[in-house]
């Protein structure tokens, strides 16, 4: 069962959700925003070091600490290596009081019916047991609604549940992220559908089993509160989708009870050759904004 001190945090918690899950196909971009060239690393494995630099001294400033951020969503390769000699799991709840997470998924399967899948996701049994060695508290996981077409919205959300379940059955809390385009002209029809189908997977589930929800900001404010509301929803949390900081703050202060999980937003001007004193500050302010939007709702 969940760390029932861990749930807490996240019902009650007064913050957002750190989203440090980059993993090898957007490890180069999340570099190359924080200042590190390509030509900066020769292999994959110095490349994979430098993202685990960038992230350590986002968890190790002083600007990251549960008081404002209730959970960290981590890349496998974080999840197994450590910090300061603590593994980052054990590192992030013991000396920050966040909440680990670990991004489970292999990325998106080609596209039909307007969605992309996720990919299968071999090892799964193998990578829940460790996660749960490792001290993870839940796992995340994404696929992706292009077009409000019912048929593939079904099978999305139909997927997400289906993998949930497994993860259900390793004692942790899955967070289910289906998430709608934020450019695509029919967003607001999708995100109806999308609620149905979800409301439909929650009031499949046994009474006893709760999830989390990572849902793109809607277009149409607490169009998402009836999720909010379930009881079987521990948290719906909300993902930048490629909105500015100051757009998706704006958006998610709109939504009642919807906090950020933000990426690219949270890191949003933070660089490899800033002194720590202009690291931590950027990165306070950053931390400050997203949780005033998150609170606000």
């Amino acid at each position: 069962m969940p760390n029932s001190t861990q749930t807490d945090k996240i019902s009650k918690g007064q913050g957002f959700i750190a989203a440090l899950d980059q993993s090898g196909g957007s490890t180069p971009k999340a570099l190359r925003l924080y200042g590190i060239e390509e030509d900066a690393y020769g292999s994959e494995s110095e490349m994979f070091d430098l993202i685990h630099e960038m992230r350590a001294r986002i968890i190790k400033s002083p600007a990251f600490t549960g008081d404002k951020i209730v959970g960290a969503i981590l890349f496998e390769q974080t999840m197994d290596r450590e910090i300061d000699g603590t593994p980052t799991g054990q590192y992030l709840w013991e000396t920050c009081g966040v909440v680990p997470f670990l991004k489970v998924d292999k990325g998106l399967a080609d596209a039909e019916n307007g969605v992309k899948l996720m990919k299968p996701i071999p090892g799964l049994d193998a990578l829940l047991e460790r996660a749960v060695e490792k001290a993870m508290f839940g796992t995340k996981m994404r696929s992706v609604v292009d077009a409000a077409d019912p048929v593939g919205i079904k099978a999305i959300v139909d997927q997400q549940f289906e993998i949930g379940k497994e993860i259900l059955a390793h004692g942790l809390v899955p967070i289910l992220e289906p998430e709608v385009t934020i450019s695509i002209p029919d967003k607001a029809e999708a995100e109806e559908m999308l609620k149905t189908e979800i409301l439909a997977g929650l009031d499949a589930l046994p009474d006893d089993q709760i999830v989390m929800l990572k849902l793109t900001l809607p277009e149409v404010a607490n169009t998402y509160k009836v999720l909010v509301d379930h009881p079987k929803v521990l948290k719906v949390v909300a993902l930048s989708g490629g909105y500015s900081r100051d757009e998706a703050n704006a958006k998610l202060a709109e939504n009642t009870g919807i906090i950020a999980s933000f990426s690219r937003a949270l890191t949003e001007g933070l660089s490899a050759q800033q002194s720590d004193a202009a690291f931590d500050k950027m990165l306070g302010e950053a931390v400050d904004s997203i949780h005033a939007a998150s609170v606000a709702g």
